[in-house]
């Protein structure tokens, strides 16, 4: 059987049994034995190899640490309190309130480190008073929205960590890349959002004025997140902590800031721990099965061909990493960032890397 042929099995059956609405890793993992035991003749024993040399990593514990301290956050109270106090810092701005979302987004996502948790903590929390203040829900949801795409840049970011893991690369280098971007990226959101009202005041009620005391109590609001996360970056960055140390040293300023706040007990606890697992339980078997499936490809020659193939290609580096960006964007379409990521890295890494990027 043709190389083509076998990949096109694997990739048509992987397509088709996420479109019957089969879970992501559960389909790759699917496709991957069956490219294991029929097209290469090795039995299973495969999988259980992968899960210990890639689970084995002490740079992924990280991910459980980081979640359960974004989630502790989330249920302290520090998710209303950072908005709070964005809100009144930025009451000059048009849409104060939306442009608010986006800065707290910013930092809660560089707590939590994960888009859906900031989501999810905004879209509850700060949605319902953004909308009975008189925000059009169109303005407020996608504030929140592109809020959350920023724990993906920010660190200290889950992405940033299982890539660093998967890829056997600096975390900490990751983090460093990623700060600069993310900030260009909030900035152009605020952009957005000051054009937006601008052309159709309607979208947001009157400013709300502050009184210098009160814009000061706001700088108190957002002083004990944006410390913890300088703290730990500051760590992080200066070789102090490994990221797993920080992790730790996170989780535990999570819990004492929840007690500053008089909401810790074990019902926090116990969610933020519980969310901690589900997040955990997710990621790890898709780096598994990513890992195998990826294995199948090599071992079978497709990937050199599919390297070899766009790098042939006469659109130069740039015009082949647009391609590269319009397929994300796709997959984007009907897949979390971390399955596309886990998924591609092992046909895309070669090609990026034979660009010389």
């Amino acid at each position: 059987m043709s190389l083509g042929l076998i990949s096109l099995i694997l990739i048509g059956g992987l397509f088709l049994l996420l479109a019957l609405g089969a879970e992501i890793f559960v389909a790759i993992g699917a496709m991957a034995a069956i490219g294991l035991v029929v097209f290469m003749g090795q039995s299973l024993d495969q999988f259980a190899y992968t899960a210990w040399s890639q689970l084995a990593s002490f740079s992924l514990t990280a991910v459980p640490l980081f979640v359960f301290m974004g989630a502790m956050f989330g249920s302290s109270g520090v998710v209303r309190t950072l908005f709070r106090g964005a809100d009144k810092l930025l009451s000059f701005l048009p849409g104060g309130m939306a442009a608010s979302s986006i800065i707290a987004s910013a930092v809660f996502g560089a707590i939590s480190g994960s888009s859906i948790a900031s989501v999810a903590a905004f879209g509850n929390s700060i949605l319902p008073e953004m909308t009975k203040l008189g925000y059009r829900p169109r303005l407020a949801i996608g504030a929140i929205v592109m809020g959350g795409t920023l724990s993906v840049l920010i660190p200290p970011s889950v992405i940033l960590i299982v890539y660093g893991g998967y890829q056997q690369v600096s975390v900490p280098r990751l983090f460093a890349g990623g700060i600069i971007p993310g900030i260009i990226l909030a900035f152009f959101y605020l952009i957005t959002i000051f054009v937006l009202v601008k052309r159709d005041p309607t979208l947001v009620p009157p400013r709300q004025k502050y009184t210098f005391m009160e814009k000061l109590s706001g700088v108190k609001d957002v002083l004990p997140a944006l410390s913890i996360i300088g703290l730990i970056l500051g760590f992080i960055f200066g070789g102090v902590m490994t990221a797993t140390e920080a992790a730790s040293l996170g989780a535990i300023l999570s819990m004492v800031l929840a007690a500053a706040y008089k909401t810790l007990n074990r019902k926090t606890v116990r969610e933020a721990a519980l969310g901690a697992v589900k997040v955990t339980a997710m990621i790890m078997p898709l780096i598994v099965m990513t890992k195998v499936f990826g294995y199948v490809f090599q071992y079978l020659g497709a990937t050199d061909v599919l390297s070899d193939f766009l790098l042939g290609l006469p659109l130069g580096k740039y015009g082949i990493m647009t391609v590269i960006f319009i397929l994300y964007i796709i997959l984007g379409t009907f897949m979390e960032g971390i399955s596309i990521m886990l998924l591609s890295l092992a046909f895309v890494a070669p090609v990026i890397t034979g660009l010389g990027f």
